[in-house]
C-alpha cells in the first residue's frame, strides 16, 4: 500500500482520516499545516499527499505550489469545506495548481478511497 501524508489543521479530522487510511493498509504521516508538511517531506518518502486548503500558517494552495516546485511528480489530493467562498472555488484553484483529485468536505469513506485509488494509478 501507499505512504500518505495527511495535512489538516483540524486534529480530530486528521485523526479520522489517519484511522481510515490505516485500516485500508496505508502508512500515514501527519502535519497540521503546509510548513510542517514541507518539513515532513524532507524526512519521509510519501507516495501521496492529502491536503486541506484552508489552514493557518501555510494554506493548501501555497503548499501545493511548493510541493509541485520541489517534488513535481508527487501525487496530491486537495480537500476543502470552503471558507469565504464555496469549496468548489478553492478546489478548482487547487486542481489548476496540480492537485490530481479533489474532495469536498464532508465526504464519505468511499469517496476518499476512490480519490486515493485514482491518484495512485
Amino acid at each position: 500500500m501507499a505512504a500518505i501524508l495527511v495535512i489538516d489543521d483540524d486534529e480530530a479530522f486528521r485523526n479520522v482520516l489517519r484511522r481510515m487510511l490505516l485500516r485500508a493498509g496505508h502508512q500515514v504521516v501527519e502535519a497540521a499545516d503546509g510548513a510542517a508538511a514541507l518539513e515532513s517531506l524532507k524526512r519521509a518518502l510519501v507516495d501521496l499527499v492529502i491536503t486541506d486548503i484552508i489552514m493557518p500558517n501555510m494554506e493548501g494552495i501555497e503548499t501545493i505550489r511548493a510541493m509541485r516546485r520541489d517534488c513535481p511528480t508527487l501525487r496530491i489530493i486537495a480537500m476543502s469545506g470552503g471558507g469565504r467562498m464555496r469549496p468548489e472555488g478553492y478546489l478548482e484553484v487547487a486542481r489548476a495548481f496540480g492537485a490530481a483529485q479533489v474532495l469536498r468536505k464532508p465526504f464519505e469513506a468511499a469517496q476518499l478511497f476512490a480519490a486515493v485509488d485514482a491518484a495512485l494509478r
